[in-house]
């Protein structure tokens, strides 16, 4: 005699596949955190190297941009760079979806962060992308 699982559809597993350590916290990381870590990783490295010229930036990370209704066939922006003005700071954001569609794999998506977040630096800095970063020159898309 067989016995019944509750697996009665075909659908698998119920529930978490991983039991949390800490009770009320995910164990595994979602999508968004990883693309917030990359993210971060990659402002650091840049504000590093550029802090004196750069001032005061504030890096964001949104799902996906506001577009209007009569957008029309032109490409969804990757990000946005909002410049400050008095007591205002800068602001880029970057918009995850959109990046996220555009890479296949992971190298892919570090690379288009790194060459999203060091254009928008570029055109806050007035100078080009490879004088911010030497690694988008070597971007074969370019």
């Amino acid at each position: 005699m067989r016995r019944r699982t509750r697996d009665r559809h075909g659908r698998g597993m119920r529930g978490p596949a991983v039991m949390p350590r800490v009770p009320g916290t995910p164990e595994l990381r979602t999508a968004r955190d990883r693309f917030d870590d990359l993210v971060l990783a990659v402002v650091t490295e840049v504000e590093e190297r550029w802090k004196e010229r750069l001032g005061l930036v504030e890096y964001a990370v949104e799902e996906t941009p506001q577009l209007p209704d009569d957008w029309g066939e032109a490409s969804v922006p990757l990000s946005s760079l909002v410049r400050g003005s008095g007591s205002r700071p800068t602001r880029i954001v970057l918009f995850r979806r959109p990046i996220e569609h555009r890479a296949e794999t992971r190298t892919d998506l570090e690379a288009m962060v790194l060459t999203v977040v060091v254009e928008q630096v570029a055109e806050l800095l007035g100078i080009a992308p490879e004088d911010v970063d030497p690694r988008v020159a070597d971007d074969p898309d370019d």
